[in-house]
């Protein structure tokens, strides 16, 4: 045989949740899938949502071979594809978890072939089903876009199991203080949404890298210095307090347990003592960058900082 022959190729078996939590870092839109089969109205959250073709419009998401809801897609000759906004993130959860009538007090409103259409969200593409794929443990489903909404509202982002938003990318490197003010020109110095975009972006840009250094994903912390205050009984208010679905608390919090960091008691989920030393690590590195960030301030000032920070938060 050549040398350069290539190898047969070898199925390699991954662990499903260091695969997932590595497939998390493709930030992705949180779209609402509807259908209805002329008896059954359905709708799943999913993030699958991919545009294909222009020309023609075709658009593809895939669904859980296990959801009950497949088959009602499979008889229904049209689907909805909705683009969740900023502000949906319970709409998102309700469609995420099993529920007796998803579509209790949620306004809508029929599109072509029974699909469903939200109301207030970002975008909605009404489609034609075209083919269902097998896709390993999803189903594959192709449509081509027949009426379409652009509502311009801000989307809502998932990005490592957590719930997220866009925010302006400044398109350049700030070396120092005088350049940030050479770069501020007319109105936009003094604009409080461009200032505070800008400062959460440097912020977040020298913070979350010093985090994974020390092991840890933005989700994983959030959910153990959650846990810090105590055990939670109720998942319902972990995703709420954590910005995350219950699903993705869920398997955040079985990958915890598998390290050893986090157990369940009647009490709830509370962290074990390794997840307890754990976790005061990532308090002091939460507490070491910020006092850095802010050293160039006095007490005074941070406070004042604080306040007008906790003031714009409760309007």
């Amino acid at each position: 045989m050549p040398h350069d022959a290539p190898q047969s190729d070898t199925t390699k078996v991954f662990d499903p949740r260091v695969l997932r939590r590595a497939l998390g870092n493709f930030a992705t839109g949180v779209t609402i899938v509807t259908a209805h089969d002329g008896e059954t109205m359905v709708g799943v959250t999913a993030n699958s949502f991919s545009s294909v073709s222009l020309d023609p419009p075709l658009v593809l998401w895939s669904v859980d071979k296990r959801s009950g809801s497949f088959p009602v897609f499979q008889r229904a000759s049209h689907f909805a594809i909705n683009v969740l906004s900023m502000g949906q993130i319970a709409l998102s959860n309700r469609f995420a978890r099993p529920h007796d009538d998803r579509y209790a007090g949620v306004a809508w409103r029929a599109g072509q072939g029974g699909c469903i259409l939200l109301e207030d969200t970002s975008a909605n593409f009404q489609c034609r089903k075209q083919q269902i794929i097998d896709g390993g443990d999803h189903w594959i489903l192709l449509g081509q876009v027949v009426e379409f909404e652009d509502n311009g509202r801000p989307p809502l982002v998932y990005h490592q199991g957590s719930y997220s938003m866009v925010l302006p990318h400044p398109h350049r490197e700030q070396a120092n203080a005088s350049a940030v003010d050479k770069s501020l020109r007319g109105r936009l110095a003094d604009h409080a949404y461009f200032l505070l975009t800008q400062a959460v972006r440097s912020y977040q840009q020298s913070y979350q890298p010093e985090q994974m250094k020390i092991g840890w994903r933005p989700s994983e912390a959030r959910l153990l210095m959650i846990l810090d205050d105590g055990p939670c009984r109720d998942m319902a208010a972990l995703s709420h307090d954590a910005d995350m679905p219950v699903h993705a608390v869920e398997q955040t919090l079985t990958l915890l347990g598998s390290r050893g960091l986090v157990r369940r008691t009647e009490g709830g989920y509370e962290l074990t003592p390794e997840g307890c030393t754990q976790v005061c690590d990532i308090w002091a590195l939460a507490q070491r960058h910020e006092a850095q960030v802010l050293s160039r301030f006095d007490a005074t000032e941070v406070a004042a900082f604080k306040r007008v920070l906790k003031g714009i938060m409760a309007t």
